[in-house]
């Protein structure tokens, strides 16, 4: 196999990895993907001097290992927090949060839905966020976002209204107005902790 070859297979396990720990974390009966892991960080180490690749190849093994490090420390502290409990608003919200891909870019036109419990202070939460673009075919993101909104909110000591066949009719119309009005092909949801209520944000994605 080449250097190539073997580098393709890393961006594949990269990506398959990231797939299966997000199963992991929406899933209290799944066991974490040990074994898919264990290949990438082999394949990591093979290449971790550099010596045979190009320069072209080292670029590319750079940012593979660089995605790896920010997402295993995200898995790392989400398991803890899972083994811990959650013990802070902001930990119930990592706890559901989806890894952001690095140099996603976002307009700012965010529109705002929910209005429900004001807590004490303003809560520093990452977002748990998902992207769409034809949400009725994507049946499974949709379910991810209800629960990660479910969740939070029960967290927050707010309640958890509408079931999920209403959230995702919502989701579809909300998805199809914001392509609509700003002419783009996806829109990302996030849900978030605002001074300590829970709000699901819809933004176009340029």
């Amino acid at each position: 196999m080449t250097i190539d070859e073997e580098l393709n297979l890393l961006d594949t396990h990269l990506r398959r990895l990231k797939i299966e720990y997000e199963i992991f974390f929406n899933n209290p009966t799944k066991r974490p993907p040990s074994d898919i892991e264990w290949k990438v960080t082999n394949l990591l180490k093979k290449f971790s001097d550099g010596g045979r690749m190009s320069f072209q190849q080292r670029y590319r093994y750079n940012e593979m290992a660089q995605r790896y490090a920010i997402q295993s420390d995200l898995w790392r502290k989400k398991m803890r927090i899972r083994e811990e409990g959650y013990r802070r608003p902001q930990d119930a919200l990592l706890s559901v949060q989806g890894v952001r891909d690095a140099g996603e870019h976002e307009t700012k036109h965010p529109h705002v839905y929910g209005v429900g419990h004001h807590g004490d202070g303003d809560v520093a939460g990452k977002p748990f966020t998902v992207q769409c673009s034809d949400a009725k075919s994507e049946r499974e993101k949709v379910e991810s976002l209800y629960k990660a909104l479910s969740e939070a909110k029960k967290k927050a000591g707010e309640k958890v209204s509408g079931s999920l066949d209403s959230f995702a009719s919502f989701v579809q119309k909300k998805t199809a107005e914001i392509r609509k009005q700003h002419k783009c092909d996806t829109v990302v949801y996030s849900v978030e902790l605002d001074n300590g209520q829970v709000k699901l944000k819809a933004k176009a994605k340029s």
